[in-house]
């Protein structure tokens, strides 16, 4: 069974989701029966800034087959136009990067060369996806279907009977700036092609990727084209290729193109070791793969769009980060030399301002292995490139983003256990990071304002300072720098004390502590400071300067490491306590929580990221904020909150909060439908809360969970039902909020009563969430 979309009106979106917060789950449903990959709607986020993709791809695989629509990311659900299917794509970021090699199969003369302009037309109702797996119906009859490898992208047209049918491959246009290409044509089945591009949110170095594409049969003729000019017969050229086949009798046309970032060799050997296979085998070989992906999380209860939903959450979250070697290890590091991977599996793309946050430590729940050779490859990077990456795409550095976001994803991986052998290592490289600032030589630009940070105690904010390297300047963003950073130091203080660095510890929690430097008495929030060390902009929180993509509104509750000294800087618990109820708008959710979600929360433009006093479920700088109650002997209030933020992944192209960065909206998603959310990202301490499904069975590996599984349930869990009254662990009365990841790793069964009203449980002064200062 192919997953079927079918439109729908936003409103419908609205009333769902007010329908499925509203309306009680099933309390005796049965275990998903069939396969889950039945589950995932691929269009879900395609729409409205999601920025996901609906084609074809492997989990964590380095080749992404999609269709671009004309959107700077790739797709777009409201566009009817395909201008080629590329094979680069990145799930849910907010800039164009990527879309390699757009391949179109036309009929007729090829007189075209601008993708815009030869773009074929399109209907949703003709229209499939799955994970591993798209079709489409082309306007000019022309069917489509797309698969992938790992490392290759499967393409079988179906063509209508012509001795002029075409496969366009346009090597001169993508996602990214252009910044050089060439195409040979090798022979009568293979073109070869090296594509140079650069650009992402901001300008970048420039990268190259490298292709081989074969077809299936010869083809009859060919040509190549260079700007507007199209040149029969010619083998190279600048621009693109075209291949021409007669389909009067045999009707399909199927070509495997293999990708590599190291050479043209990585690609030819690529192609060798994953090209073999027929469009049908690669295609249920995908299948399979993400059904077994999938099946680590298997769900009882909850509606049917609750099941829909969260798996298709769980699926982006394994889209990424990617495999960056070849098939025969060679990586291309980001000192631009070639290495080979020997005993890990290399991974590139690091949205890490984002992903530190939730989607590493699900990766490192329910994929260690994987997880574990990520975080590697970070090492990696930080020793082969001279210093730690902020926002990495390839082998290259964007700088997007500020703060120090490398060092919570790499000090989790170490509390999660999977560093082992590499712990020195990786903490050489993390106290470089923490303690300097990079060269002018390396373009990441690490902690650019840690030298003001070290000796003040802040980084001041200073909006006309030029940008030292291309990317983001944290120099812009003081006050949520100084957060930031103070996060980071709090984390690495906890793996330097657990390898015995004692000073270093010692040193690094003080600084943890900075926080408060940007604490402003006169107006009770965080305030950004300038480069004499006073309180600059607007005093209003909800229009304050400094702080990336969010107010100071909205970054009050970015203090994990220390939310007991926050909430006395506030003025305790119960001043604590009235603002969270402002900040979520807490009477008004509790009588129409969908309502709240969508139209005092969410602001109809994903970007409207300013200019706010209420959570921004749509962004990164809150994601923790509703898990706050915890700490506050107000549990309960963390579930209104989180099942109200739930009803915001639908089952529809709008179906995703903003920009899914590369898997942390939907990592948030599934953390939470489960009950156990990262509540200090670095660290290894997950909140509870109810969870959204009876009953959740976690198949982990027993190389990092000993155990081999945790089954967390909560029979009868509704809208209704939705207040923890009781938890034990392995049947043992459990009063906590809090679980911590030496914990987790002990159980096999973590199991809640709920009821209709608040209780007791997790109230008392002991159960909330530690200080790590």
């Amino acid at each position: 069974m192919r997953v079927t979309w079918r439109p729908r009106l936003c409103l419908a979106g609205v009333m769902a989701a007010t329908v499925l917060f509203a309306t009680p789950a099933a309390r005796a449903a049965e275990p998903t029966v069939g396969h889950l990959t039945d589950l995932v709607n691929p269009f879900i986020g395609t729409q409205n800034e999601g920025n996901t993709f609906p084609g074809a791809t492997v989990p964590f695989g380095m080749v992404q087959l999609s269709p671009d629509t004309g959107h700077r990311t790739g797709y777009d659900y409201s566009h009817g136009r395909i201008r080629g299917f590329s094979l680069v794509h990145l799930s849910g970021v907010g800039c164009r990067l990527g879309g390699d090699l757009p391949a179109l199969p036309t009929t007729g003369e090829v007189t075209q060369t601008d993708y815009a302009r030869y773009a074929a037309a399109f209907r949703h109702d003709d229209e499939r996806a799955s994970p591993g797996y798209y079709r489409v119906g082309l306007a000019s009859g022309i069917g489509a279907e797309l698969t992938a490898t790992a490392r290759t992208g499967v393409q079988r047209y179906s063509f209508p009977a012509t001795d002029k049918a075409n496969v366009l491959l346009n090597a001169g246009q993508a996602l990214h700036k252009a910044v050089s290409s060439r195409v040979e044509i090798l022979d009568d089945r293979t073109v070869r092609t090296e594509i140079t591009g650069r650009g992402f949110c901001r300008d970048t170095l420039p990268y190259t990727v490298y292709t081989v594409t074969r077809f299936d049969r010869p083809f009859t003729a060919y040509g190549t084209w260079d700007g507007g000019t199209v040149t029969p017969g010619s083998r190279t050229g600048s621009g693109g290729a075209y291949l021409r086949f007669d389909t009067t009798r045999e009707r399909t046309v199927t070509a495997t193109t293999a990708l590599s970032y190291v050479d043209a060799q990585g690609a030819a050997a690529n192609l060798r070791a994953e090209g073999r296979r027929s469009f049908d085998a690669v295609r249920d070989a995908a299948r399979r793969a993400w059904e077994d992906r999938l099946g680590t999380v298997r769900v009882v209860g909850g509606a049917e769009q609750q099941r829909r939903t969260f798996y298709s959450s769980l699926y982006r979250s394994f889209l990424a980060p990617n495999v960056g070697n070849d098939a025969d290890g060679r990586y291309l590091g980001w000192d631009q030399k070639a290495h080979r991977a020997r005993d890990f599996t290399y991974y590139q793309n690091w949205s890490l301002w984002d992903t530190y946050r939730t989607q590493c430590q699900l990766l490192g729940l329910l994929a260690p292995r994987e997880a574990r050779d990520m975080a590697v490859s970070v090492v990696r990077v930080g020793e082969e490139g001279g210093w730690l990456p902020k926002w990495g795409y390839g082998t290259v550095e964007t700088n997007i983003m500020t703060g120090d976001p490398v060092t919570p994803f790499l000090t989790n991986a170490y509390q999660q256990g999977l560093l082992k052998g590499y712990e020195e290592r990786a903490y050489r490289v993390l106290k470089q990071n923490a303690d300097g600032v990079p060269p002018a030589r390396v373009p990441m630009a690490g902690r650019e304002a840690n030298a003001e940070y070290i000796a003040h105690g802040f980084a001041p904010y200073d909006k006309d300072r030029p940008r030292a390297k291309l990317g983001d300047s944290d120099y812009h963003q003081g006050g949520s720098v100084t957060l930031e950073y103070a996060l980071s130091d709090a984390m690495l203080a906890q793996m330097a004390r657990g390898l015995g660095h004692t000073a270093d510890a010692a040193r690094y929690a003080a600084r943890a502590r900075n926080y408060r430097n940007v604490f402003d008495p006169s107006t009770g929030f965080f305030r950004a400071r300038d480069t004499s060390g006073a309180f600059t902009g607007p005093a209003d929180p909800a229009r304050g300067v400094g702080f990336h993509e969010g107010t100071p509104w909205q970054y009050q509750w970015l203090v994990p490491q220390d939310l007991p000294g926050m909430v006395d800087l506030i003025g305790g618990t119960r001043a604590a306590n009235e603002r969270l109820d402002a900040f979520f708008a807490y009477d008004r959710l509790l009588a129409d929580p969908a309502g709240t979600a969508r139209e005092v929360w969410v602001h109809g433009d994903p970007y409207a990221y300013y200019n706010a006093d209420k959570y921004n479920p749509q962004n990164e700088p809150d994601l923790i904020a509703p898990y706050t109650y915890l700490s506050t002997g107000r549990p309960w209030q963390t579930t209104d909150v989180v099942h109200a933020a739930l009803t915001l992944f639908t089952d529809t192209p709008t179906g995703v909060t903003g920009n899914d960065d590369l898997g942390t909206m939907s990592a948030w998603h599934v953390l939470s439908s489960i009950g156990l959310f990262p509540v200090q990202p670095g660290y290894g301490t997950w909140g509870l809360s109810t969870p959204v499904f009876d009953r959740v069975d976690l198949t982990l590996d027993r190389r990092h969970w000993p155990r081999g599984g945790l089954t967390v349930t909560a029979p009868g869990t509704s809208a209704a039902d939705r207040y923890i009254q009781s938890a034990r662990t392995d049947a043992v009365p459990y009063q906590r909020t809090y679980l911590t990841t030496p914990a987790l790793r002990g159980l096999r069964s973590l199991a809640f009563t709920v009821g209709p009203r608040p209780s007791e449980w997790g109230t008392s002064p002991g159960a909330a969430p530690p200080a790590l200062t």
